[in-house]
């Protein structure tokens, strides 16, 4: 089966870069490079890879764009851009001419919901679609409600969220999330990555069947062709190994469809990315 691994990771490790590693997940303080995860890829039977931001600055995306052309597994990559710069025109002109540039992220996350709907930033973010670009939204729940108005703002745009919006598996909560999440799906230009989920539960003590309820509510409200699957490495490796990450969803998908495996492991990425 055709596997496409939507959301993963490279760094040149660096203490104040990278600070969001945090003592917890001190065991990836360090380089991570596509030879490593070119032999990862062999023994998952991975096909390609769509590469997202992991530093808020120019300089990586062009570092991610150096790896895509060096790597052939790197199908697309999903850099940074500062949204609310006054020349962000000029700067989407400049990135249009790199074919592998897929789309752009930021770390919503970290700030003020409100920040996703001040007018700079929704200025950029209505520059994107004449260019192509895709928009990866990385949050929280509490952001939910002002990515619903996001979205529905910007009806053209194509938007995926991240890590199903990094729900509370440690500590079983659910129904808002789930609410939002359902009323989230109504907007038919959002995609959703069933993504970093382990990094969500106890990092020592998760079992597959803590993911279900989650995966429930997301297949059940976005479909089988508006999901993909992101392995979150290496993140994802302070609490799983690639493969068990990889196995989480296989053996949940497994009683699905061939067609509605074939679109979450690669065909939904490939049409939303344009892979």
């Amino acid at each position: 089966m055709n596997i496409i691994d939507s959301h993963q990771h490279f760094w040149n490790y660096e203490p104040q870069k990278h600070s969001w590693i945090d003592e917890e997940m001190k065991s990836i303080r360090r380089d991570f490079l596509p030879e490593e995860l070119a032999q990862v890829y062999k023994e998952n039977e991975i096909t390609g890879s769509v590469v997202v931001e992991a530093d808020q600055a120019e300089s990586e995306t062009a570092f991610l764009l150096s790896l895509a052309k060096q790597n052939t597994f790197i199908k697309g990559v999903v850099g940074f851009v500062d949204l609310k710069a006054d020349t962000i025109q000029e700067r989407l002109e400049y990135f249009r001419q790199f074919n592998m540039l897929k789309g752009f992220r930021a770390v919503l996350q970290s700030q003020d919901p409100s920040y996703m709907l001040q007018p700079a930033f929704l200025r950029g973010i209505g520059l994107l679609k004449q260019y192509g670009f895709t928009y990866d939204v990385l949050v929280f729940p509490k952001h939910l409600a002002a990515v619903k108005e996001l979205v529905r703002k910007n009806p053209d745009q194509s938007f995926v969220i991240d890590h199903l919006a990094k729900p509370y598996i440690k500590a079983g909560d659910i129904d808002a999330w789930a609410k939002d999440m359902k009323e989230l799906a109504a907007f038919p230009n959002l995609y959703c990555k069933i993504s970093g989920m382990v990094t969500e539960a106890d990092y020592k003590d998760w079992k597959p069947e803590n993911f279900t309820p989650y995966l429930d509510v997301v297949v059940n409200a976005f479909g089988t062709q508006r999901i993909m699957y992101g392995s979150d490495w290496p993140v994802c490796l302070v609490a799983a190994s690639y493969t068990q990450v990889l196995s989480i969803v296989k053996n949940y998908f497994s009683s699905f469809t061939p067609d509605e495996q074939a679109a979450f492991f690669a065909g939904n990425a490939t049409r939303f990315y344009h892979l």
